[in-house]
């Protein structure tokens, strides 16, 4: 590719990295505070797509002189892997030969690039993006064995959200403090978490949404029948923290292959826009064959996709926590997450599992009083508890809190706003 090309995207993206941290205030992720860069560790941070990922790598090297490239540009199509070191040389001239931190934001879409990582670690600081989890796959994940270190990024976490609405929490709620945080809590469980929501519109959504199907998916995996995914993926989405069956998505779309439809969850989940939680049981062969039940990455999109997106709080709510839980099932070893339903249709939401050990059961309900939380919930916790040995056992609740009892078991009831803090 031309050099005098390569170098004009590079400027141009430059100067839209500094508009942003000139113009805007700049939300401190928390997923950032651990993190420290030394060479020859890659960072690799993967994540939905406009969840703040390079907003993140530019966050972490402030201060610090740094290349940056995002290769999701139409002006860089075509760019192979021998445009690589023509870029690294681009920015040796632009910025000094004694630049140390590089930033390659979807680096994936150039074939080949595996190697120029790899050496590339061993003398800088690099940090790559990509908004697929495919991009760890392969040759770069056998070159860096043990060199890398991930980071799964998610839209705004609720406490993030707080942040950029100026919200300060404070050491001790009051009714008008606890009024507030529930109504912004209702603000996030209907908008979500992806920061340009607030600064462009719900319409940006959307767009966010078509992006993921037709970059991250269609394009990626060469789909053909492209009316049947849209279908199957807005099924999903509208159908956030409920059961599905690969069979069962055979009756609303005209694609019949299950083997078909199997994959095309599977790539919605590498792109990050779903995330499938299994049916737990001691018996693999059961949890293999159940049901699984289905979360969406952000309630904007289920906002923006679902005919009927506000009909039931408690499944937004559910959501909400079931993205808080999964990320860290992503982010700490031995932390496993799964739901529990029994042969009499009783279900606990979610199962939360360490090592060996059922650690948690966790209900979520649409309730502000004791008296609003439905026995049906109360009485699946019971039987959950039973038949898996567990004694910790929790609901999350719009804006109730204290304990329920029920026998011998003690059931604690925190309010989801609460428990959403850090």
């Amino acid at each position: 590719m031309d050099k005098e090309i390569l170098r004009l995207v590079i400027a141009d993206q430059r100067k839209i990295i500094e508009e942003r941290f000139k113009n805007k205030d700049i939300i401190i992720r928390n997923s950032s505070k651990d993190i420290s860069l030394k060479h020859p560790t890659a960072l690799v941070i993967l994540g939905v797509r406009r969840c703040g990922k390079s907003t993140l790598s530019q966050q972490l090297l402030i201060g610090s002189k740094f290349g940056y490239i995002n290769f999701d540009d139409e002006r860089l199509l075509g760019v192979t892997e021998k445009d690589l070191n023509v870029i690294l040389q681009i920015f040796y001239e632009l910025y000094g030969t004694d630049l140390d931190n590089i930033i390659l934001d979807e680096i994936q879409l150039v074939p080949g690039w595996e190697p120029f990582v790899s050496r590339l670690r061993d003398t800088k600081k690099v940090i790559v993006i990509g908004s697929s989890s495919k991009l760890l796959s392969g040759e770069l994940s056998t070159r860096l064995t043990g060199r890398h270190l991930d980071l799964l990024l998610f839209p705004f976490s609720f406490s993030e959200f707080l942040f950029y609405k100026k919200w300060a929490i404070p050491k001790a709620f009051s009714t008008t403090d606890k009024a507030k945080v529930v109504g912004l809590l209702d603000e996030y469980i209907s908008s979500g978490g992806f920061p340009e929501r607030f600064t462009l519109g719900r319409q940006i959504v959307r767009n966010i949404y078509t992006d993921i199907l037709t970059k991250d998916v269609v394009i990626r995996h060469k789909i053909k029948h492209i009316d049947d995914l849209r279908q199957v993926a807005r099924f999903l989405v509208s159908n956030s923290a409920k059961e599905f069956t690969y069979s069962s998505l055979r009756d609303i779309t005209k694609a019949k292959n299950v083997i078909t439809l199997s994959n095309w969850v599977r790539y919605l989940e590498e792109a990050y826009l779903l995330f499938k939680v299994e049916r737990f049981s001691y018996k693999l062969k059961q949890t293999i064959l159940a049901p699984k039940k289905i979360y969406c990455v952000d309630n904007g999109i289920i906002s923006e996709v679902s005919p009927e997106p506000t009909e039931n709080k408690g499944r937004l709510m559910e959501n909400v926590a079931a993205i808080e839980l999964i990320k860290k099932s992503k982010n700490e070893a031995g932390f496993d997450l799964f739901y529990w339903k029994d042969h009499k249709g009783r279900e606990v939401d979610f199962v939360v599992k360490k090592g060996r050990n059922v650690e948690q059961l966790i209900q979520v309900t649409y309730a502000s009083s004791s008296e609003a939380i439905e026995k049906r919930e109360i009485d699946s916790l019971i039987s959950a508890s039973e038949e898996l040995g567990c004694k910790d056992l929790l609901v999350l609740t719009l804006d109730y809190e204290g304990n329920l009892t029920a026998g011998a078991k003690k059931i604690s009831c925190i309010p989801l706003w609460k428990w959403l803090l850090p």
